[in-house]
């Protein structure tokens, strides 16, 4: 994408109504205004809020939210020109169990106060391989701790990747560290017990996997 076509999706998202976009700074000093009020200053009512993380475009996000219309739905990523899609699409599709927040995910205890969040799903995040970049890593120790500090007690957890690797990695890390799966397959289109909302909703990406014949992996799961 050109650096002007990004540009106008940068100014257009300053518009939407659905999108927030708190600063490093703000978050750091927990000035957030809608900590622990999505519900009863944006939503407008008492659904059960649900995030996805590193939303991308949003598809899932859409997915999920036209799907279960008894839930509101939040997709988070820091890349503005993606969100900007899913996003623009909420509005003219008037969703209005649907929000975008564009910020950094480590963030993420400084726009949900504890117990605010019931579900948590993360798609096709970057498995970070290298020993290296773990820190990065979506599934790590640290952005469990995180996840359920927002979490109510019964908070669950999906992780829907193409990446063995990190499916692997969380499930031996989850179990290591007393947590409760709930789901494992190594792959989601030949195991006749896959969630429906996990084999009928496709990212732009997963297609892509799926045409490479990847297997798709997927887990449920909650944090004790």
């Amino acid at each position: 994408m050109g650096s002007k076509n990004k540009l106008k999706r940068f100014k257009e998202n300053e518009t939407f109504s659905n999108l927030f976009q708190p600063g490093r700074e703000e978050l750091l000093q927990n000035q957030f205004p809608l900590k622990g009020h999505w519900q009863c200053d944006y939503f407008k009512n008492e659904k059960p809020i649900v995030l996805e993380l590193g939303c991308g475009k949003g598809e899932y996000t859409l997915g999920l939210a036209e799907r279960y219309p008894d839930k509101n739905f939040i997709g988070i990523d820091i890349k503005g020109a993606r969100i900007w899609r899913g996003a623009k699409t909420a509005l003219a599709e008037k969703r209005d169990n649907i929000a975008f927040l564009r910020m950094q995910i480590e963030l993420i205890e400084q726009t949900f106060a504890p117990n605010e969040v019931s579900e948590i799903w993360i798609t096709f995040p970057d498995p970070q391989i290298k020993y290296k970049r773990t820190k990065h890593r979506l599934t790590n120790p640290e952005f469990l701790k995180r996840y359920k500090n927002i979490l109510k007690p019964q908070g669950i957890m999906h992780l829907k990747t193409d990446s063995a690797f990190l499916h692997g990695y969380t499930i031996g890390l989850l179990q290591g560290l007393g947590h409760e799966i709930l789901h494992a397959h190594h792959d989601v289109y030949t195991n006749t017990y896959a969630p429906e909302e996990v084999v009928q909703i496709q990212t732009f990406y997963e297609k892509q996997f799926l045409a490479q014949n990847k297997a798709i992996t997927y887990l449920k799961f909650r944090l004790k």
